[in-house]
Formats: structure tokens, sequence, C-alpha cells
């Protein structure tokens, strides 16, 4: 029989003498299925080519959907915008280029339901489908 090799035990032995090098409670190592589902109805890969363009695309879509343009900042591909609907919602929408003819175009939604409360996201994919129903709209009309 065997005695297990000097490197085994070196390594069982650094195991068993590591601190608690994981993640704190709570905190998920990888992203949950209800995280990769909210992720794919946030964000959606859109054709075009001219960023600036599909930036004033975005802020015209929020704004048909009753959002005031609170920041727009076109080096970052970022607009932010605040809609009063009996309660506050907050709504980023940022543009990254993919290749030379699409964007990636990621939404984020919070809503605060009375003044001093702290902002919830919106998890719910109908927000996030009603902005990308307009924006296509949007994209298509400006195209023709």
């Amino acid at each position: 029989m065997k005695s297990p090799s000097l490197a085994l035990i070196v390594i069982a032995a650094v195991v068993a003498l590591l601190p608690g090098c994981g993640t704190a409670p709570g905190m998920a190592v990888f992203e949950t299925g209800s995280q990769v589902e909210l992720r794919s109805y946030q964000s959606r890969l859109l054709p075009g080519t001219d960023r600036d363009a599909f930036l004033r695309v975005v802020i015209g879509t929020m704004q048909d959907l009753g959002f005031v343009i609170d920041k727009a900042d076109a080096t970052l591909g970022t607009v932010t915008g605040t809609k009063l609907a009996g309660f506050e919602v907050r709504m980023t929408v940022t543009v990254q280029p993919q290749g030379r003819t699409q964007f990636l175009v990621r939404a984020n939604a919070q809503s605060k339901h009375k003044p001093n409360a702290a902002a919830v996201a919106i998890e719910e994919p109908g927000p996030y489908q009603d902005f990308f129903a307009a924006l296509d709209q949007a994209l298509f009309l400006a195209a023709h």
C-alpha cells in the first residue's frame, strides 16, 4: 500500500487552512435564473451604425413614453430619464457598439412609490417590453 504523496498532503493542508475565501452570505457567485431572465428582457441587440443618431432616437422614445430626460452622455452612451405616473420611475438606457452595424441596448428601470423611499428595481418584463417595442418602432421610422 502506497502512502499519499507529499504534494497531496501539502495541498490538503493548504485547503484546510484557507480562511473563508468564499462569497459573503447572500452574495451569488453566478447570476440566478431569474437574473439571467431579467437581463434578457432588459437588453436587446439592435441595428445601427451612428451612435449619436441612435441616442437621439432613444431620447425621443423615452420622451414619447412620458419620461423627462435628466441626463444624456454621448461619450458614455447613456440616457437617464424620470417619469411621474402616480409614483416615480427612473430609467437609464445604455447604448454600446457591438461590431460595426449593431448596438447593445440595455434599459434599467427603478421605481419609487414615496418621495423619501428607496428606489426598487423593476423586475417585471412589461415596462422593458413597452420601451423596446416603442424603440423598435422609432428606429424603423427613423430609417424610412
